[in-house]
């Protein structure tokens, strides 16, 4: 019945997981020394890449044979679920400077099994209810709009990032620079002659549209405060170093052209 079928579901979702688990963890340790650093080394070899494909790829292929229809869906998420926190493991306890992203790979993905894995025993009787819509408020499942709206927002972010990106070419670095270089010049063409900032600009709505698009009410409030204050003392930083480099010629351009940012004007000059 369906309880028999949720339990099943369960027990079909516990053992998957260990599975994608097992398909990072299982060639690593295989290839561990006795330097702590074989994490790093492992996973940018080509024979680490390499071995964890074929292992997925077995997996993949077992669960096909194993389990079909639903079921299957239920297990090839699982396993993934399992792939990525072995993943956050290894970025963990590598010597990187990526180990918080990696508590974050771990936390995000054992909370999506979890809660799987919990309701399946508080509430087998949720078999076929039981998914990621169903712990949406209903009000926020039909607003289908609303999620093509984030949608637009994080093609518009990205398209917009990366054209500034082009069109700055090696003037662009990720990095705010404190001394000029010889071949660095003011770029004021294509979108920089509509926004000051458009690789800010296009970070800034990509990042809100991510949660936009999935009506997420609270991560869009927090998304959206977090991301206008890091641009504002950004942008400050940064035009501090242009009028540094640039001086009259940034002055006037910063005078036509905004920054693009709603209530960023950037920084302020006495004149």
């Amino acid at each position: 019945m369906a309880g028999e079928k949720f339990v099943l579901e369960g027990r079909v979702s516990l053992t998957s997981f260990g599975l994608g688990l097992g398909a990072v963890l299982l060639p690593v340790l295989a290839a561990a020394g006795s330097h702590i650093d074989w994490v790093q080394h492992y996973l940018t070899g080509t024979h680490g890449k390499i071995a964890i494909t074929v292992c997925i790829a077995a997996v993949n292929g077992a669960l096909l044979l194993l389990h079909r229809g639903p079921l299957y869906k239920v297990a090839v998420r699982a396993c993934f679920l399992g792939f990525a926190f072995g993943c956050g493991l290894l970025v963990s306890f590598g010597q990187t400077t990526w180990r918080h992203f990696g508590w974050y790979m771990c936390s995000l993905s054992f909370f999506h099994f979890s809660e799987y894995l919990v309701t399946a025993i508080i509430n087998p009787h949720l078999s076929k209810s039981l998914s990621l819509s169903s712990r949406l408020p209903s009000d926020l499942k039909q607003l289908r709009w609303l999620s093509l709206a984030g949608l637009l927002m994080v093609l518009f972010g990205e398209c917009l990032r990366k054209s500034a990106m082009l069109t700055a070419g090696s003037n662009f670095n990720h990095i705010v620079q404190n001394e000029k270089a010889r071949t660095h010049v003011l770029v004021t063409s294509g979108v920089y002659s509509c926004f000051r900032h458009p690789s800010y600009v296009g970070w800034f709505y990509w990042s809100i549209g991510t949660q936009v698009m999935l009506c997420n009410p609270v991560c869009v409030l927090g998304y959206t405060l977090a991301s206008w204050r890091f641009f504002r003392e950004r942008i400050e930083e940064e035009e501090i170093s242009l009028i540094h480099f640039f001086g009259e010629e940034y002055l006037e351009y910063k005078r036509k052209v905004p920054t693009g940012l709603p209530f960023i004007p950037g920084i302020r000059v006495e004149s």
